[in-house]
């Protein structure tokens, strides 16, 4: 201490000393006024030096200053002689103080931590709960980082457990405030930032603490904390795979702790992955707390997928694995509770990987029955299946590698494949409608072919009942993309995926109709056979003749590939556009 002393100037630490000599002094006087006042101006002088740490982060000056001066108030406030009136007035500003101290360095924040926690021990637990999380509500955007809320969160993980009335209600004001400060920090982390690392296990040690007041309350109060305990580690599940999720080292051990205080809480895998628990503890907790667990859905998944990842309950998941694969239910339940991973753009790809092999893995086991439960109401689920086939949609469009293309696709396709043929199409045609990707429009519309040619092969020598796919909608769809609502042709050469999978698929039926002398679609009809030619056909040609006469000439890469996306289109055009001639001669 002696030969880092001279960096502080004489001056400034007199000022200092004397600042908290006479603040003391005022208080035991009865002079509280005098007292706050003085307080005020140790917080002024001291905060343009703290301002100064965070701007010069790499000035070692400065963190020898940040660490006296954290020194000289630590032994003020642990001196034994310290009058226990003046503690109370200086815990109002110094928690706060002291933490703008602590990015200074490592001894720093652990000072600070010690300041805070010394604090927290000589005063009233409930003043102390208000006061830091008032500290974490208020600072500054500079200050607005790992290193000053660390101490301040240590803090209240000590505070829980001191108060000894109305826990849960204390309980519950302070969760929104320490889970909006992980939930900043987590979607500002940078790759291997330690100091982000370090403010998870500070929430761990308030689970702990949580944990500890819920073994001494009566049923009724243990209840509900055990539903806000769960609810605190799944949002906090979500956010640490969100702060760390592309380190998958880092955060299993964090994931490892987290998952201990589910069964505590009366949580179970099958019940997380099906979203039943998660909804349970919702309506225990209340809505008015909702804000602060948006993303308990996220860990709800994230949970399951981490203990999937984790080799140390492959017994319990052997079970889930299975009750999904032979619960349609449960099945399409997981499925929706997925979806919260595949549509966040906050998450990994690692992480989006992980789901989709645990996904992968329950799909390939189940059996797919066209035959429909009377008992269950398949349409509830629509919603939900759509909503999540559009999630994995996401991924197939902005996965950054093949890999995970085929992967979220396979995904897609055994998804469908576990939904009724009568409510395959309604999706399908609900993901196109709605998609503005021409690539994904193209994909599913595809789909829709693939299927009607199985459908037609198996159903046709039975009855034209069980055709669910074989419908004038079909058409519809194929007017959809070769004459969008918005009127003209479509665009190309933007839109030369949809559109030749559109006219694929407008062959494809006409071919199967005239040559089996059916016309389930009403493709056939003369009027129908009209609209295609004067509506469709012929403008969509008169489109691509001149875009690819407007190209011709130039020789550059975007001409080149403009020629490549139409030259397939005009074949197909050509061949529907003789195929609708031929059976116009017949109609």
């Amino acid at each position: 201490m002696s030969e880092e002393k001279p960096h502080l100037s004489d001056s400034l630490i007199h000022r200092l000393q004397q600042t908290l000599t006479t603040c003391s002094q005022l208080i035991e006087a009865g002079h509280f006024s005098d007292s706050d006042r003085l307080v005020t101006e140790l917080a002024d002088f001291l905060t343009p030096i703290a301002v100064s740490v965070v701007e010069e982060s790499s000035n070692l000056d400065l963190e020898i200053t940040s660490f006296q001066i954290l020194t000289e108030i630590h032994s003020f406030i642990t001196s034994p002689s310290r009058n226990q009136q003046v503690i109370d007035a200086l815990s109002f500003e110094l928690p706060k103080l002291v933490c703008k101290f602590a990015s200074a360095s490592k001894r720093c924040s652990e000072i600070a931590q010690l300041i805070v926690e010394h604090l927290v021990s000589m005063c009233s637990p409930r003043e102390m709960l208000s006061i830091l999380c008032e500290a974490l509500s208020s600072p500054t955007e500079m200050f607005r980082v790992p290193c000053y809320f660390s101490p301040l969160i240590g803090g209240l993980a000590k505070v829980i457990i001191l108060i000894k009335r109305r826990q849960f209600e204390q309980v519950k004001a302070a969760v929104p405030v320490i889970l909006g400060v992980l939930k900043s920090m987590s979607l500002e982390a940078d790759e291997e930032d330690k100091d982000t690392e370090d403010i998870f296990h500070k929430a761990i040690a308030i689970a702990d603490s949580i944990q500890a007041v819920c073994e001494g309350l009566e049923q009724n109060d243990k209840r509900k904390l055990c539903a806000l305990l769960g609810m605190f580690v799944l949002q906090v599940m979500a956010l640490v795979s969100i702060a760390m999720g592309h380190n998958i080292s880092s955060v299993l051990p964090i994931m490892a702790h987290l998952s201990q205080f589910l069964p505590i809480c009366g949580l179970s895998y099958e019940g997380l992955i099906t979203g039943l628990d998660v909804d349970k503890f919702t309506t225990i907790c209340g809505d008015d707390n909702m804000a602060c667990f948006s993303h308990v859905k996220h860990g709800g998944s994230l949970a399951v997928i981490w203990g999937y990842k984790s080799n140390e309950t492959c017994t319990d998941f052997e079970a889930v694995k299975n009750e999904l694969q032979k619960n349609q239910t449960k099945r399409w339940q997981a499925i929706g509770m997925l979806k919260h991973v595949f549509s966040s753009v906050d998450l990994s790809w690692e992480l989006k990987v992980h789901a989709l092999d645990f996904l992968l893995c329950v799909m390939d086991g189940c059996t797919h029955q066209e035959i429909q439960n009377d008992a269950m109401d398949y349409s509830t689920y629509v919603p939900t299946l759509y909503a999540s086939l559009q999630a994995i949609e996401m991924v197939i469009i902005y996965a950054p590698n093949a890999v995970l293309r085929k992967k979220s696709f396979d995904a897609m396709m055994k998804v469908l494949a576990d939904v009724p043929s009568s409510l395959r199409f309604d999706i399908l045609t609900a993901l196109i409608q709605n998609s503005q990707s021409s690539s994904m429009i193209a994909i599913l519309l595809d789909c829709i072919r693939r299927e009607m040619h199985e459908e037609y092969s198996s159903c046709i020598s039975l009855n034209s009942q069980c055709l669910s796919f074989w419908s004038a909608r079909v058409v519809e769809l194929v007017e959809l993309v070769l004459k969008p609502p918005n009127g003209g042709p479509p665009s190309l050469p933007e839109y030369s995926d949809a559109v030749l999978s559109a006219l694929n698929l407008y062959r494809f039926v006409v071919i199967r109709e005239s040559t089996g002398k059916t016309n389930y679609t009403g493709v056939l009809s003369k009027d129908m056979l009209q609209k295609a030619y004067n509506e469709w056909l012929l403008p969509l040609r008169t489109l691509a003749t001149g875009v690819m006469a407007a190209n011709q000439q130039d020789h550059d890469q975007l001409a080149l590939d403009t020629m490549c996306a139409l030259n397939p289109i005009e074949l197909v055009l050509y061949r529907c556009i003789e195929l609708v001639e031929d059976n116009l001669k017949h109609a």
